[in-house]
């Protein structure tokens, strides 16, 4: 099969399209081999290929955590697809287990969810990392409540964009910060009821305005670095912040500690990285979820960009210049 190998750490040249052997046979009990036809790209793909992966001795790597395809053939004790169905999920490309950067690969079938029907495979490939850390952050580490008002940063970003219109579904309020009017118009259709100009405003200021001086009931942090400890104040007394990045050795917790503030640290690499299959079959019960939703119209993924597969490294350096709304994917087919 071809697939895009990253043959070092570096720059995205190191991203080489080459053929490798079909991870075919043999299947385990309960796996299923998938003819992949789109694959997601994610901010962690870039950074493992900057850096290196999670597993530096296994090189070559295949990167991708996010797939979508075709289900060729089950394993002896498969319960839940058959040849045919077509299917998507987050696993491999960290290192170790292949990853979705290739035209086929192999996942247990209790990690895998039932692609909507109503969607391409290019949005259900780009939908699986950034639903889980979304949903995990509001809905499990945040603990978000209807009527709740939430505060998303990036509200246009990969993560964010599925953050706001997760919150919705949940009946909150929601504020989000952006860094242009398209995007303004992007969020607005998304459903944020106010939408806050970072680079011109002071986005504590205007999260304080919005709720009556009191502060968010939750924030949600999908950029790190400062932005962390800048959010602090924006949020209640006793309230909640999450983010997904770690914060910095120099963060100043000083307002966190008098707001009693519950920290929230969002990584859903974790069951991958861990090997905790229960969890892993938690986060495809949370596709299965989401796809209903997609199915009904009620949460959509925004699909930006797409290459084709032997043009991985562009869609990394696209994905670095940090100025894209939504996600980009990568073809195998023109399914």
């Amino acid at each position: 099969m071809k697939a895009v190998l990253m043959t070092a750490a570096g720059s995205p040249e190191v991203l080489q399209l080459q053929e490798v052997v079909n991870p075919s046979v043999p299947l385990g009990n309960t796996e299923l081999l998938v003819r992949l036809v789109a694959a997601g790209v994610n901010p962690i793909d870039t950074k493992l290929r900057q850096r290196g992966t999670f597993y530096p001795d296994q090189m070559p790597a295949i990167l991708g955590c996010d797939g979508a395809g075709i289900v060729e053939a089950v394993g002896a004790g498969a319960e839940r697809f058959r040849p045919g169905d077509a299917v998507f999920f987050c696993y491999g490309g960290l290192g170790a287990h292949q990853g979705n950067y290739a035209e086929y690969t192999v996942v247990d079938e209790r990690f895998v969810a039932r692609k909507p029907a109503s969607v391409s495979f290019a949005e259900a490939a780009a939908a699986p990392l950034v639903l889980i850390t979304a949903w995990e952050a509001l809905y499990e580490r945040g603990r978000l409540e209807p009527g709740e008002r939430v505060l998303i940063h990036a509200g246009a970003g990969g993560v964010g964009h599925v953050a706001i219109q997760l919150a919705k579904l949940k009946g909150a309020f929601v504020a989000t910060t952006v860094s242009s009017q398209e995007k303004a118009n992007f969020v607005k259709q998304l459903g944020a009821d106010e939408i806050i100009f970072y680079k011109q405003t002071d986005f504590v200021e205007a999260a304080l305005n919005w709720t009556g001086g009191e502060g968010v009931d939750l924030a949600f942090d999908t950029v790190g670095g400062e932005t962390f400890d800048k959010t602090f104040p924006a949020v209640r007394i006793y309230g909640d912040i999450v983010t997904i990045l770690e914060p910095k050795a120099d963060t100043v917790w000083k307002a966190a500690r008098l707001r009693n503030l519950r920290i929230g640290l969002e990584l859903m690499l974790t069951p991958m990285l861990e090997g905790l299959a229960e969890s892993l079959q938690h986060h495809g019960e949370i596709l299965e979820h989401c796809a209903t939703w997609m199915n009904e119209g009620k949460l959509k993924i925004q699909v930006n960009h797409q290459f084709p597969l032997a043009e991985a490294a562009k869609a990394h350096q696209l994905l670095e210049t940090g100025s894209i709304a939504g996600k980009i994917v990568l073809l195998m087919s023109d399914e």
